[in-house]
């Protein structure tokens, strides 16, 4: 499998994602913003960082990115589409995923291992995430809190959107395991069509025992990679 990395001016978790992506034992390949087309890849990984300095809102001028373009019609026709952190914000600036991300309910940014609930194993993302586990990953964000209109949040809920949320160490979704306010405890969600999610934390940063004792993350994207393996076996007669 192919991924494509994009990368902005500001971009800083672009070469976690390709080495994550090789770690697994596949191909990652870097996309500059200036770029028109994505190639011929079977995936695209938005990554973390403040594109463009953060500057207007964040992820507000990447949205405009040459190679943005390429990326909707990509997702467009189906293709597996995963924005972290700033590339959650970049996705929901560009219509890809619904709502929004905020400043920090409180004011300050946040830099620390967070626990993330799988609320549904139904994706792309999350398949290859056992049944009860807790996932433990980094968040390094100022602007992570969740916010959608009360309309956008019932959708998300009936349509099994809802792919991660903040809990504590026992896996309650409490007040005080949210590290940003996010309504719901939400930490990453997906659109109707299952192919395009978003998350703030950084699973690319828990990918190997080397990188702090926890490879959780790795497990979000042996999940794209299994549902990616999935589309190009052959349909039994």
């Amino acid at each position: 499998m192919k991924f494509a990395v994009l990368q902005f001016p500001g971009s800083n978790s672009d070469q976690d994602c390709v080495y994550t992506v090789r770690l697994c034992g596949h191909q990652a390949e870097l996309r500059w913003h200036k770029d028109t087309s994505i190639g011929d890849v079977d995936a695209v990984l938005v990554p973390g960082g403040f594109s463009y300095g953060d500057y207007l809102r964040t992820g507000a001028i990447a949205r405009f990115s040459p190679i943005m373009q390429s990326v909707q019609a990509f997702a467009a026709e189906g293709g597996l589409v995963l924005g972290i952190c700033n590339g959650f914000q970049i996705l929901c600036e560009a219509g890809l995923l619904p709502g929004a991300l905020i400043r920090n309910r409180s004011l300050q940014f946040r830099c620390e291992p967070v626990h993330l609930k799988t609320a549904t194993h139904d994706s792309a993302f999350t398949g290859e995430i056992p049944e009860g586990k807790l996932l433990q990953v980094p968040i390094a964000h100022g602007e992570g809190c969740y916010f959608a209109d009360a309309e956008t949040l019932a959708s998300l809920k009936a349509n099994n959107q809802i792919l991660w949320q903040y809990a504590n160490a026992q896996g309650e979704l409490t007040e005080d395991a949210n590290p940003n306010g996010s309504l719901e405890n939400i930490a990453g969600i997906c659109n109707e069509r299952r192919n395009v999610a978003g998350l703030m934390p950084h699973p690319e940063r828990a990918s190997e025992v080397l990188m702090g004792g926890l490879a959780d993350g790795k497990l979000i994207f042996d999940s794209m990679i299994a549902a990616l393996e999935k589309r190009t076996q052959p349909a039994a007669a």
